[in-house]
């Protein structure tokens, strides 16, 4: 079988061509894959009575998105997520879609998924391990992003009535959100230990 410099020079070109396309599209294919993992974690929940707002395992995928990818290419996978569900998609919590469906109660923190990618992003930005506890208090940053603008929303939803915002939006889902922290903390941390020592070709240094 002929190796790459015996090929003809077109043969050459043709594939040196697919290369640099697919190491330009991988980053997209990045971005594309966390805002699939986005909707797949909106799928999974849990809908109480006492508030409209449903706990979900975004929070999840999301602060991985900002870890992984970097600030700006996680911000970017959760902007995706959000043109998939303005497109018509179904890809939100709640029943519905489109760009009337960020008027609901949920909308602060879909435009919090952005926000909370990008923070917990710059918090882990950098070669150098954190360690747990860093890594913990970087995702913490990223969600407490996330509830910043959807508290802020719901408070407007709600009349103003910050309180009630925090009864119905926060304080049902602060241990379910604790918990998912700590599970990126532990996954983040573990996959920084491979990049770092088993040379990994996709490591945090994606440019922001």
């Amino acid at each position: 079988m002929p190796t790459l410099i015996q090929a003809p020079i077109d043969e050459r070109r043709t594939w040196l061509a697919a290369a640099r396309g697919a190491v330009i599209a991988s980053p997209a294919a990045r971005v594309i894959g966390f805002a699939l993992l986005t909707w797949v974690g909106a799928k999974v929940q849990v809908r109480l009575p006492f508030t409209p707002v449903p706990g979900t395992l975004q929070t999840l995928p999301v602060l991985l998105a900002g870890a992984l990818l970097g600030a700006r290419a996680g911000a970017a996978s959760q902007a995706t997520y959000l043109m998939l569900g303005l497109s018509g998609l179904p890809v939100f919590a709640l029943p519905g879609s489109g760009p009337l469906y960020f008027l609901g109660p949920t909308g602060g923190y879909l435009v919090g998924f952005v926000a909370a990618a990008y923070v917990s992003g710059l918090a882990c930005r950098g070669p150098a391990p954190r360690g747990l506890v860093g890594t913990f208090i970087a995702f913490l940053a990223g969600g407490a992003t996330l509830y910043l603008c959807g508290i802020a929303w719901l408070s407007v939803q709600l009349g103003g009535d910050v309180a009630q915002a925090v009864r119905a939006g926060l304080a049902p889902f602060a241990l379910f959100d604790l918990a998912k922290i700590v599970i990126a903390t532990g996954l983040f941390a573990g996959w920084r230990r491979v990049a770092l020592t088993g040379g990994a070709a996709w490591t945090n240094r994606t440019p922001r």
